[in-house]
């Protein structure tokens, strides 16, 4: 049976860009010094077409902006939340290696720490904008690329962008109690668990409850949360340690059944409390990596920051 864990496990391109590349490069973010040969086709945030010219692309980066949002304008520090298609440009099948939409959610990433090509490619751009880029090897993956892509591969990316979330962006909310355990409000909640055995039932508690429409199933979260280990009173991962937000597809098991049934169904803006059994969580093998044993309690701090 597939192993579920807070953060999914997703063979994404872009996503592993964010992952194993470094800071994207300095500089202001690029705008298109003439058109790409590439015909797209299709509406803002719906499924594009691609034409591609005979031929392989140009040796260096190029970037067209085929529709302009009016909405906020990306930066370094924010996550973007975009819907993207991409394929290695050949010359011959143009392969697809990627697509959002074939994942049936929109995607999340940070701005800053993209694969260079793409993130001087979105940098600086607005909300509600369609961007085309192509990206030479040299601003892509470099010499170690993801399954499927080849080191010397040209690779082009269409680009909708839906929504920017600002570092350190979370939701107003007084303090409160679950169980024994006790949060504080503010902008970053400070969880403190009593040394008292854990309870064997899930529990959750909404703290504050939202404004926004209700969170569904397969729909892409945008959180903030903390995470803690009941029986040692630690944190073990935690989003407001750098203030940058982290996004979940919830309700269809990627996630462990603790989110899923205490997230799904809640307003967007609202902050949740979850005292979680291991069943709903990571069960009897645990989370090494997060120093989580089969037999762990944990306690969650969640955020709902917006919902795609």
């Amino acid at each position: 049976m597939r192993r579920r864990t807070i953060v999914p496990s997703l063979a994404s391109l872009l996503l592993l860009a964010a992952a194993c590349t470094g800071p994207t490069a300095g500089g202001p973010a690029l705008k298109a010094e003439k058109k790409l040969d590439l015909k797209v086709g299709g509406a803002f945030g719906a499924r594009p077409t691609i034409v591609f010219p005979a031929g392989r692309p140009a040796a260096d980066l190029q970037v067209d902006e085929l529709t302009t949002g009016g909405g906020d304008r990306l930066g370094d520090d924010d996550v973007a939340v975009v819907q993207y298609t991409a394929h290695v440009w050949d010359g011959r099948d143009n392969r697809l290696v990627d697509s959002s939409f074939n994942r049936g959610a929109p995607a999340a990433f940070p701005v800053g720490s993209l694969l260079p090509g793409l993130g001087r490619a979105l940098r600086g751009r607005t909300v509600g904008s369609r961007v085309l880029a192509a990206v030479p090897p040299d601003q892509g993956f470099g010499a170690a690329p993801p399954r499927g892509v080849g080191p010397a591969d040209d690779l082009v990316y269409v680009v909708d962008i839906l929504g920017a979330h600002r570092k350190g962006v979370s939701v107003e909310a007084a303090g409160g109690s679950l169980a024994g355990v006790r949060v504080t409000g503010g902008e970053r909640p400070k969880v403190s668990i009593p040394a008292a055995a854990p309870p064997r039932a899930f529990a959750a508690k909404v703290l504050r409850r939202g404004s926004g429409g209700p969170a569904r199933a397969g729909q892409l979260l945008v959180t903030q949360y903390e995470g803690a280990i009941w029986a040692r009173r630690e944190v073990f991962d935690s989003t407001w340690s750098t203030g940058l937000p982290k996004a979940f597809r919830i309700g269809d098991g990627t996630v462990i059944k603790a989110w899923d049934k205490a997230l799904v169904g809640v307003p967007v803006g609202s902050r949740v409390l979850m005292v979680v059994p291991p069943a709903y969580g990571y069960g009897a093998p645990g989370h090494p990596a997060y120093g989580i044993k089969g037999s762990d309690a944990l306690v969650f701090v969640v955020d709902v920051l917006a919902a795609y």
